[in-house]
């Protein structure tokens, strides 16, 4: 009987949700909550009948999970205590039901899926991570020529210098939403001031589903940075594009200068600093960072700092236009045992693309943070988020 009415009730809830998508926010999203719910539908009633005594927090999880779903029609940052009873268990059980498909499989076919609490075990690893701060300094040394591999090689950060560094503080992808209120990137702000950088330089992609309706949060988030009015530099990142004048409306009113295909220039104790602002773009990047760094030459005696959100067009940038990258987007990889120290993520698994860390071509480097927050698949699990300090060694 409890396995009837769970299976009718998530396939109900499931059909509600794509239907109100469909209806409200569009073929978009729509099409997303098909192959997400999709998924977790079958996954999940498949499962049911095997989590015994469990069953009523298994039961209340789906229905966070429909409720999370469905409320997202509807764009809003919600306040502590939903995110607290729904969102968050929300965005938990969609990842454990994920990782826990081979074992709906087995039990789909009239196996015993033995060893059940492992993919909820992992998700509840996750779901902590996502909360940990990982402060820590990198120092980068511009100096040194690293013969590249491939075009673009993993490099090791630079020994301590004495000499006084160029100290960055960035800032990417935090992705204001269930997992990252305004007030928690206040605070990650603070800590940022706290570390006396002489930049904080952010990355792109400040927003998720939730944030797309005011500039509230983003003004309210930043608004700390407004103490270091003028040392503080943004590019666009793709889910920016979500809600575009609504980002450049809190990025201004917290006093952060957005940088599209155009460069600032700051003087700091380290020197002087020429930053280039990027533009998101998916397609000719070759010939787009061409013609960007064509019509903006570097200053003569300036580092150039280049803001670019996607370390996959790392490879379209020109050599020496810029000493240093830095990127997000991939979010470290978002999946793997960095955690415990293993340098394995799924990007790095499956594709060529820069996850995380430093890395070189030639003189050129590129640092690829693991990200603020995370956005896409419900949680990060193995690869910590991360609040750095960057040393520059200029030499």
């Amino acid at each position: 009987m409890l396995q009837h009415v769970f299976t009718v009730g998530s396939i109900v809830a499931a059909v509600t949700v794509v239907l109100l998508a469909r209806r409200f926010r569009g073929q978009l999203f729509a099409r997303f909550a098909t192959v997400i719910l999709g998924i977790h539908t079958l996954s999940s009633v498949a499962l049911f009948e095997h989590v015994g005594e469990w069953w009523p927090v298994f039961a209340y999880m789906q229905a966070a999970t429909y409720t999370h779903f469905g409320t997202l029609v509807w764009a809003r940052l919600r306040p502590l205590p939903w995110r607290l009873l729904v969102s968050i268990p929300a965005h938990a059980f969609t990842a454990s039901i994920f990782f826990a498909v081979p074992w709906a499989i087995a039990a789909a076919i009239g196996y015993e899926p033995k060893g059940l609490a492992v993919p909820f075990v992992i998700g509840a690893f996750g779901l902590l991570e996502a909360f940990l701060p990982r402060q820590r300094d990198v120092h980068v040394d511009l100096t040194e020529q690293r013969p590249a591999v491939d075009g673009i090689a993993r490099a090791r950060p630079a020994a301590k210098s004495t000499a006084r560094p160029l100290k960055i503080v960035q800032i990417t992808d935090p992705h204001l939403g269930p997992f990252m209120s305004a007030s928690r990137l206040a605070r990650i702000c603070e800590r940022a001031i706290a570390r006396e950088p002489d930049l904080v330089l952010l990355t792109g992609d400040f927003i998720t589903m939730e944030s797309q309706r005011s500039a509230d949060p983003i003004a309210e988030a930043f608004a700390p940075l407004k103490k270091l009015e003028g040392r503080v530099f943004a590019c666009l990142g793709n889910h920016d594009y979500e809600a575009l004048e609504l980002v450049k409306e809190g990025l201004a009113r917290a006093g952060v200068k957005l940088l599209v295909d155009e460069e600032a220039t700051v003087e700091t104790d380290a020197g002087a600093v020429q930053i280039v602002g990027m533009d998101f773009v998916w397609r000719n990047r070759k010939e787009h960072s061409a013609s960007v760094f064509a019509r903006i030459p570097r200053r003569a005696d300036h580092l150039r700092v280049v803001l670019l959100h996607d370390p996959s067009a790392f490879a379209a940038l020109p050599e020496d236009e810029g000493d240093l990258v830095l990127s997000g987007h991939t979010h470290g990889g978002q999946l793997g045992l960095v955690s415990f120290g293993l340098p394995i993520t799924f990007l790095s698994v499956f594709t060529k693309i820069p996850d995380y860390g430093l890395w070189a071509r030639g003189r050129d480097r590129l640092y690829v943070h693991r990200g603020t927050g995370h956005y896409g698949f419900p949680l990060r699990v193995g690869v910590p988020r991360e609040e750095s300090l960057l040393l520059v060694h200029r030499g």
